[in-house]
């Protein structure tokens, strides 16, 4: 065998391992990069900021989420328990016109004890919680956040902001399993105005409208 054929067999096996190497590494890490911008949205940029604008560590923690939760299946709801769930938004809807701190309190209870209706971890084990539901419902679940880590320094519009964003989360645990209804990104196909406040209207579900008024809130 000459030389030059010996060369070019072992540049052709060297090709080959390149290759399948990379073929493996795409293989473990499939949710690197834009798949991961792509499927956790706006709790990506979060992320990264959180890491310091280090994508490689923030893409290694969300990676991590989802091997960890990835395989999670949401369990349906009872026709009467998603009623009395609807029923428990709208009255802390309503109490935030004169106590928006405590509506805000019984909206993040709220959405701990759906979430683990639904299947996702529980037993006031918020962090594994969230990032579960993160892997999930990316594009809703920092208003889980903002009602979580509201405190007594946090501003009335605030806090009516996290609720607004909160309620979004809500109604994609609120639903069926698999359905994406109102509250779903525009994205995703649905109106823009999803998971907004309805001033002077009411939603399909049938929850009261944010029709409060800001110097009602901001005098409570």
């Amino acid at each position: 065998m000459s030389t030059g054929l010996i060369i070019a067999l072992i540049v052709i096996v060297a090709a080959v391992l390149v290759v399948a190497a990379v073929i493996t590494l795409r293989t473990r890490h499939p949710q690197h990069g834009r798949s991961l911008k792509r499927r956790f949205g706006p709790e990506y940029d979060r992320t990264v900021a959180r890491h310091d604008g280090d994508e490689k560590a923030a893409e290694r923690e969300l990676t991590e989420r989802v091997e960890r939760h990835g395989s999670l299946r949401e369990q349906p709801l009872e026709p009467a328990e998603r009623q009395r769930y609807e029923a428990r938004w709208t009255a802390a809807q309503e109490r935030f016109v004169d106590s928006p701190r405590e509506a805000v309190a019984e909206a993040d209870r709220l959405l701990a004890e759906l979430a683990e209706a639904r299947g996702f971890p529980g037993g006031g084990k918020y962090d594994e919680q969230f990032a579960a539901l993160s892997v999930h419902h990316a594009h809703h679940v920092h208003g889980y956040r903002r009602v979580h880590t509201a405190d007594g320094g946090t501003e009335t519009e605030d806090m009516r902001a996290a609720m607004v964003e909160a309620r979004a989360l809500f109604e994609d645990l609120v639903g069926a399993p698999g359905k994406r209804e109102e509250s779903r990104t525009p994205t995703d196909g649905a109106h823009p105005d999803a998971g907004q406040p309805r001033d002077g209207r009411s939603d399909s579900r049938g929850h009261l409208p944010w029709a409060f008024n800001r110097r009602q809130a901001k005098g409570s």
